[in-house]
């Protein structure tokens, strides 16, 4: 069972999210564009789900960094992205119907993406902090 931080269940809203009345807006990164998908609300906060979109001409920063989470993963959509891990060699490169589990507090950058690119990212908890880190070796 999926609970909340302070142990309180989630709530049991049905959302549903239809890509035509989709928006976007600016959020962590600034060379990405985010689409909620509700299950931040719907869940009080315990889950979020959103669509990534590169953001024509606008690239990585490649800036260093890890996310506190409990779950966090990346299933690509269209496009293209890179992607560098802690512990790992070199670029993992992910095309669609690629996915990655980026386990909690792995530190990891964005190399690279196609200016089509899209995203689905799901995060536990919904609200999560971000820190920047070392760069990678």
């Amino acid at each position: 069972m999926i609970t909340n931080a302070d142990g309180s269940s989630p709530g049991d809203k049905l959302v549903v999210s239809h890509a035509k009345d989709a928006t976007y807006t600016q959020g962590l990164r600034s060379f990405f564009a985010y689409r909620d998908l509700g299950i931040k609300d719907a869940t009080n906060g315990a889950v979020a789900a959103h669509v990534i979109r590169g953001v024509p001409g606008s690239h990585a920063t490649g800036i260093a960094h890890l996310h506190r989470t409990t779950f966090q993963m990346v299933y690509v959509l269209k496009g293209w992205v890179e992607f560098e891990y802690e512990g790992q060699d070199g670029v993992v490169h992910l095309e669609p119907g690629d996915s990655v589990y980026q386990p909690p507090g792995i530190r990891h950058r964005e190399v690279a993406h196609s200016d089509d690119v899209e995203m689905l990212e799901v995060v536990l908890p919904g609200d999560f902090g971000t820190e920047e880190v070392p760069g990678l070796a």
